[in-house]
């Protein structure tokens, strides 16, 4: 600065333009190495450390590339040289200094930022993250961190001490409790869910109350986003999961057998004892053959021995329809490639009602996959729909126009005839 003013006092010029002008001239300079510095962080060494890390064999490296960490980290050059500047404009020293570090202060509060989101990329690419998120974690860090640094900017441009100002803020305590209550419901919620196990990211979870079907695709502070099959996103609070109750069909994913539990209605008038032709016929049958040779022995066995009259079929045991058609649909399912060998495997009667005897299959798939699963299950009623007749027996159906109609067509010909 004095090279400056000797040199325009060399020129003949007077005090005050002196004062102006090398002010002006120094503002300039400051400015042109402050641009210069910024040129060579960002152009030199920023490029040197991304080339660097990207031929680093970590992933962590690409990492801290994309989220522009030391991009932000270059922006404190200028800040530092306008800062160790100002003790050459005496007057407005204190003013620069001030600006100056809160420049800096908020520079490492946005590079701190960066710090965390590349500590939770860095986390998400290790298999535990879906098993225990730090999402929510990270955003109370981040919470923290602004309040910190909001707390030092005020603290250094009223220049005061920042332990007098957090001093001040237990005043405020219930007003921050009531501003910052999902957060904190939010960060309990996350504990418990994690240290629980209760809900990973991937999971398929299940919450009517907030039409909530479909997949985890993220787990933050304050909610649990989900996308659902019919690809529409619903948010639901993470203190919801605690208090309120959900479905996780995690368990069926892992244990690699989703549940098949639907029934065939069978019109009961349809149901009647097996002749002998009707056995000669089911022995036909691949799946059926063993079972009707050894039944039929044991029938006739015990008829003999209790010396049951079989001139009535009332009397002592006879094979019945439905109970070779159970026998059938069970040893289907045992045959069936889809299905799971290790798990309950059941045809059962369920109790009739007004839509006929229900023949409920209570199995499991090898394939838990929606759209796989869902055509194991049609495959299956679809082969036990079409064999039905074979047995003798009618799947119960509620009379529609077409029967109705066809009705009054036989009663009309029976008339005319």
């Amino acid at each position: 600065m004095d090279f400056i003013r000797n040199q325009l006092e060399g020129m003949g010029m007077s005090e005050p333009t002196i004062g102006y002008l090398s002010n002006i001239i120094m503002v300039i300079f400051i400015a042109v190495i402050s641009v210069l510095a910024n040129f060579i962080a960002k152009k030199i060494v920023l490029k040197t450390i991304n080339h660097i890390v990207n031929n680093n064999r970590y992933k962590w490296g690409n990492i801290i590339v994309e989220k522009k960490l030391f991009h932000k980290l270059s922006h404190l050059v200028p800040a530092i040289i306008i800062y160790y500047s100002a003790y050459i404009f005496p007057s407005y020293q204190a003013l620069i200094e001030k600006a100056a570090m809160t420049y800096m202060i908020v520079i490492m509060i946005t590079v701190l930022n960066a710090l965390l989101n590349v500590f939770d990329d860095i986390y998400r690419t290790y298999d535990v993250s879906k098993i225990r998120p730090i999402k929510g974690y990270i955003q109370v860090a981040k919470i923290v961190l602004y309040i910190i640094g909001g707390i030092v900017v005020i603290s250094n441009m009223i220049g005061q001490n920042p332990l007098i100002i957090l001093s001040g803020l237990g005043a405020l305590s219930a007003v921050l409790m009531l501003v910052f209550k999902d957060s904190i419901l939010g960060l309990v919620a996350g504990v418990q869910l994690s240290s629980n196990d209760m809900v990973r990211v991937g999971d398929w979870i299940e919450m009517p109350k907030y039409n909530a079907d479909g997949d985890v695709i993220d787990i933050t502070l304050n909610t649990v986003k989900v996308m659902n099959f019919d690809k529409t996103i619903t948010m639901i609070p993470s203190y919801a999961l605690i208090s309120d109750s959900f479905r996780n069909w995690r368990s069926m994913q892992v244990s690699g057998g989703r549940r098949i539990k639907r029934s065939i209605y069978i019109d009961i008038s349809s149901i009647r004892f097996c002749t002998e032709e009707m056995v000669a016929e089911f022995e036909k049958i691949h799946y059926l053959t063993e079972y009707v040779t050894t039944k039929t022995k044991e029938i006739h066995a015990y008829n003999m021995e209790h010396q049951v009259n079989t001139e009535s079929n009332v009397n002592g045991r006879q094979l019945t329809n439905v109970g070779v058609f159970r026998e059938y649909i069970h040893q289907y399912l045992r045959n069936h490639p889809k299905i799971h060998k290790d798990m309950t495997l059941i045809v059962r009667q369920l109790a009739p009602g007004d839509n006929g005897l229900p023949l409920e299959i209570y199995a499991f798939s090898n394939d838990t996959a929606w759209g796989v699963y869902e055509a194991i299950q049609a495959d299956i009623f679809d082969h036990i729909f079409a064999v039905a007749s074979t047995f003798g027996l009618r799947a119960f159906q509620n009379p529609t126009g077409h029967d109705i109609v066809q009705l009054k067509e036989d009663k009309q010909y029976a008339r005319e005839y």
